[in-house]
């Protein structure tokens, strides 16, 4: 067989040969001892237990069927170090991140495949992506506002009933609870449980915000304690930044540790640096209520009932000095006064008896000359009728009357014999 161009020495290769000759020159020249660099944008990711990828140019057109695409892959005992290494910095791989990936080229004969193993993936340009894309997130969530809206709810004056966004098992939702229980102040808990880290977590968080938002706590809490950054990398989700935004009850964060700050941070209405410093936090915005509205009133009106009663006892005090002297003025004034009546009463009482014994000797006198005996003496005489009435005229007797006669020495009967005028 002859091609024009061609020299009849050159070998036909069967395909199997020829994946071998591609093999050899592609390991020569980017094979396991040569390995680069490559950058490209993710269009796929798929793991399991390997990891597979889709690379095509970054910033492509996805609806260009020409643009080349690389299928790189990652095998189980690199990837296992490698992903732990990305979630310790808070960078997992996924669709539309741009990435620098190193390995060398090989080749899959059975599918006709040229692949590209990858040994290690460029940190630093991750991070630096990751960086630029919440940095963007935030420059949306602030030209809409949002990071402002949550902290337009007003915190009631005592929050006691408190909605809980948190894993419930996890160290720092039991310091939180332990700090509010150990308050001895009446708070009111209302925990949904959710995943604080992984994929799975923002779909939970905007659902727990979601359930707790419509019952309307007093504040909701979204706690999580400390860990890497890829632990807590679920915080700078939009969907969780956006739920935070649009809840309609005031949301405080406490995630992490000292230095730690998630986009939900920013959204939220008040942040902690820790989930013992929110209940610290809230247990103070309640101590602070009772102080201002309790005990210092309540001070006050036991520092001026105090007062009150000081007047009170002076008062009283002096009053009754005054009315033990009043009345001791006064007894000693009526004792005088009724010495003096007893005086006047003795003096009067000796005059009266003097003037009434005087008219009793008159009145004696009196009686003595009128007496009925000494005209009986004197030879007259009471004749009264039988019934005892006094005979004055001779028209008060008719003839045969019975009479009786009284005289000096005594009485005796008659009859009337005769009736005469005198």
């Amino acid at each position: 067989m002859s091609v024009e161009g061609t020299s009849v020495e050159a070998p036909v290769l069967d395909v199997a040969a020829f994946y071998e000759v591609v093999t050899a020159h592609l390991e020569a020249a980017f094979g396991r001892r040569r390995p680069l660099w490559v950058r490209g944008e993710v269009a796929k990711v798929y793991e399991k237990g390997h990891v597979y990828l889709d690379l095509v140019d970054a910033g492509s057109d996805t609806a260009d069927t020409r643009r080349p695409v690389l299928n790189a892959h990652c095998w189980s005992r690199q990837w296992a170090p490698l992903k732990a290494r990305l979630a310790a910095d808070g960078v997992t791989l996924a669709a539309g991140m741009t990435v620098t990936l190193y390995g060398y080229v090989d080749v899959y004969a059975p599918q006709g495949k040229i692949g590209f193993s990858v040994l290690d993936v460029d940190v630093t340009s991750l991070l630096g992506e990751l960086a630029r894309r919440r940095l963007e997130l935030i420059g949306r969530l602030r030209a809409e506002g949002l990071l402002e809206a949550n902290g337009r709810h007003r915190v009631p004056a005592v929050p006691l009933r408190v909605g809980v966004v948190a894993s419930p098992a996890t160290e720092g939702f039991r310091d939180f609870a332990g700090v509010l229980e150990g308050s001895g102040f009446a708070f009111d808990l209302e925990v949904v449980p959710s995943l604080v880290q992984g994929e799975g977590a923002p779909p939970q968080i905007v659902a727990a915000l979601e359930q707790l938002g419509a019952r309307r706590p007093d504040v909701i809490c979204l706690v999580r304690g400390g860990g890497s950054r890829g632990d807590l990398a679920c915080f700078d989700d939009e969907s969780v930044a956006r739920a935070i935004a649009r809840c309609p009850v005031p949301v405080f964060t406490g995630i992490g540790h000292t230095g730690d700050e998630s986009v939900a941070d920013l959204v939220a209405h008040t942040r902690a640096i820790t989930p013992t410093k929110l209940a610290e936090d809230l247990v103070e915005r309640v101590r602070t209520w009772r102080e201002e509205r309790l005990r210092r009133p309540a001070a006050r009106v036991l520092e001026r009932a105090s007062d009150l009663l000081e007047e009170a006892d002076a008062y009283v005090a002096e009053r009754r000095r005054a009315v033990v002297l009043g009345v001791r003025d006064r007894i000693r004034a009526e004792e005088r006064h009724l010495a003096s009546t007893r005086r006047r009463l003795v003096v009067d009482a000796r005059r009266t008896l003097e003037g009434a014994r005087s008219r009793l000797e008159h009145h004696r006198a009196l009686l003595a000359a009128y007496d009925p005996a000494r005209r009986l003496a004197q030879g007259w005489s009471i004749v009264t009728d039988a019934s005892g009435r006094v005979v004055r005229e001779v028209e008060a007797v008719s003839v045969g009357d019975e009479l009786s006669v009284r005289v000096a020495t005594g009485s005796f009967g008659a009859r009337v014999e005769s009736v005469g005028e005198a």
